[in-house]
This record gives structure tokens, C-alpha cells and sequence, in this order.
């Protein structure tokens, strides 16, 4: 099993959502709302008002997918997520020891 984890801009969402939908074995993912933060910059911040406006908003996913899905699911939220700017995004995958996916039984 592999962990894939991923934030980006919030507008990608949808984008990354439509691409991941198509390839076969998606089993899902969580979707959180995140703030990011540049690599410090070579002034100095004076106020806590000046740290605050580092801040980018991001959406941030997680996929807990078996081995031989998670290279497509990576593939296509870097696709739909790369811009060519430098820390627009970043994309991880993990291995998982152990995972147990519960359903609700009717």
C-alpha cells in the first residue's frame, strides 16, 4: 500500500479530482483545506502582519492506495498540478505498513 499526499492551489481541485476519477482502481481521497509558507526570504519580517501575508491558502489530499494504483494516481495530480513555478505545489508518496478501509454495512 502507498500513501499519496499532495497540496496545491484550490482552484486545481476540481482539475485534479476529474483526472484521478479516470484512472481505474481510485479508491477515494480526503480533502483538507491548508495554508503553505515560501522559503524564508532574504529580507527580514518586522510584524507579525508581514508573516501572515506569506501565508498561501492550499487544498491538501491524501489517497491510501494499493502499490499497483498509486503510480497512475501520482502521475496524474502531478499532470494537472504542475505549473513550472517554483513550490506552486508539492506531491508525495509513502509506503503504508498497514491499512483497513471501513464500510458501513447495511
Amino acid at each position: 500500500m502507498k500513501e499519496i499526499k499532495a497540496a496545491f492551489a484550490p482552484q486545481k481541485l476540481s482539475a485534479v479530482t476529474d483526472a484521478l476519477r479516470k484512472v481505474p482502481g481510485y479508491p477515494g481521497m480526503t480533502v483538507m483545506k491548508a495554508e503553505a509558507h515560501a522559503a524564508p526570504a532574504p529580507r527580514a519580517k518586522t510584524s507579525i502582519k508581514d508573516e501572515l501575508k506569506d501565508s498561501i491558502p492550499r487544498v491538501r489530499i491524501e489517497i491510501v492506495a494499493p502499490d499497483e494504483v498509486a503510480e497512475g494516481l501520482m502521475e496524474a495530480i502531478v499532470a494537472v498540478v504542475s505549473t513550472g513555478a517554483p513550490g506552486d505545489s508539492v506531491v508525495w508518496m509513502s509506503d503504508v505498513e498497514r491499512a483497513a478501509f471501513v464500510r458501513k454495512t447495511v
